[in-house]
């Protein structure tokens, strides 16, 4: 009777659940639905108004035979057995290439938060030759577009989004994030993708269309003069290049992910890239001024009262980077060998050693490209301009942020971080002049695995 009872509970919670993430998924899929313009390839187009349902389906099964299974156990093995016996399993899948059959393709995911370097870290990969597809941010058409929408707030939501549209990147399948392109695609043509420029593979042949007589600057790539981007021949592009990088911003829970590691198409490496909270609001401060009025105000007057919205935001953004990372670095079977942690400070100092790490985490051969870029752009004497610019002395620039932070700033960032920064070793300070005196790092030497 008590079993009874306990099923019928589990039900009605379920159907709560569903009709919730129904409602929010719905207002998401109006704007969507009429944009399905799938490329021509291989892949299925996501369908979003599908997804409510089927994910729903799932839920209520999972909990149903979740009860079943506290009712009577049928296994015969114990849950340290089961475990172990996954293990060997994973093992055995690693050592066949039954995992990730993919003909030896590899597929980065870099991910970050803004102002962690990202955009010079992703140049590693970008630079590595014509074998690699390396894609910019291509998450912003979708934050952009989700941002319209009543009620897409929900974490869950739109990480399940971000997921699946950078699975079907990975598999060269563009119509999942055609679909938040705006204005639309024109029969898969589009002069309106993000830092395409920041792309060598969508600025070269033969994706690089020739220029039409009225194609105005922004179609432009850094090396040539593009038309507007055909997302076909970038699809087919993609195809034809061994490995596949992307880098973003803007996926925030590490295990969002497992679905798309687990993918057996595909052979997924996250590199997880952090930086000194510290350092990551003063760059924010010179990067996005008008954003960050507020601090500059605490910065002149002194006082910064930490229940402000700001300071709370900045406290959910650490706390977010420290739980993916104890995410990664706890090694859960589904991300064994496919994370890597990496501090921005370490690459800054020892840029061709951390990224022959970085290649050999991969499998992915660490090119002579790539080798001649990192060299070339680590040892400017003169920063270029710009505040997405990647050139620059990188051991310098590590540093920088110490003299334009105000002290007062860097106590509450050290208050509302500490956990974070502990984890990745950032050493506190309890004075302006430590704060300013380079000699005195900043920096626990750490290595993790």
């Amino acid at each position: 009777m008590k079993t009874k009872y306990a099923i019928f509970f589990i039900c009605i919670v379920a159907l709560v659940i569903i009709e919730k993430e129904s409602n929010i998924l719905s207002r998401v899929s109006d704007k969507l639905i009429q944009r399905q313009t799938p490329l021509q390839t291989p892949q299925t187009p996501l369908d979003y108004s599908n997804m409510t349902q089927n994910g729903s389906l799932t839920v209520l099964k999972m909990l149903l035979s979740k009860l079943a299974g506290a009712a009577g156990n049928y296994s015969s093995l114990s849950e340290e057995e089961e475990e172990e016996q996954d293990d060997d399993d994973d093992d055995s899948l690693e050592e066949s290439g039954e995992r990730g059959s993919s003909g030896g393709r590899k597929h980065i995911l870099l991910l970050a938060t803004t102002r962690t370097g990202s955009s010079f870290v992703g140049e590693f990969f970008n630079q590595h030759g014509e074998n690699m597809f390396y894609l910019f941010e291509p998450l912003w058409h979708v934050e952009r577009m989700l941002t319209t929408v009543a009620d897409t707030n929900n974490g869950t939501v739109l990480a399940g989004i971000y997921r699946d549209v950078i699975q079907g990147l990975f598999l060269c399948d563009f119509s999942p994030l055609e679909k938040f392109i705006s204005p639309p695609p024109q029969d898969h043509v589009t002069p309106s993708l993000f830092r395409r420029e920041s792309s060598i593979s969508l600025c070269d042949e033969p994706v690089c269309t020739p220029v039409v007589k009225d194609v105005f600057e922004r179609y432009h790539c850094k090396t040539r003069r593009c038309g507007p981007l055909n997302l076909t021949l970038a699809s087919e592009s993609c195809r034809a290049k061994q490995h596949h990088a992307i880098k973003t911003v803007r996926v925030r829970q590490l295990e969002t992910l497992q679905p798309l590691v687990e993918d057996p198409h595909l052979d997924v490496r996250v590199i997880q890239l952090v930086r000194d909270p510290r350092a990551i609001l003063a760059s924010r401060m010179v990067a996005f001024s008008s954003k960050y009025q507020t601090w500059k105000t605490w910065a002149q007057g002194g006082q910064v009262p930490e229940d402000d919205e700001e300071v709370k935001r900045l406290k959910g953004n650490c706390d977010h980077i420290r739980m993916s990372a104890e995410v990664g670095l706890s090694r859960p079977r589904w991300l064994r060998n496919r994370y890597m942690l990496v501090r921005y400070e370490d690459i800054a100092r020892y840029p061709m050693q951390k990224a022959e790490e970085m290649y050999r985490f991969t499998g992915i051969p660490f090119s002579p490209q790539a080798r001649e870029w990192i060299l070339k752009n680590t040892q400017t004497t003169q920063e270029a301009s710009g505040i997405y610019s990647t050139q620059k002395n990188s051991s310098e620039q590590a540093e920088k942020w110490r003299f334009s932070i105000p002290f007062t700033l860097a106590q509450v960032v050290q208050r509302v971080c500490g956990p974070t920064m502990e984890l990745f070793g950032y050493k506190l300070v309890t004075d302006e002049k430590t704060l300013t005196n380079k000699s005195v790092s900043l920096l626990e030497e750490r290595r993790f695995q």
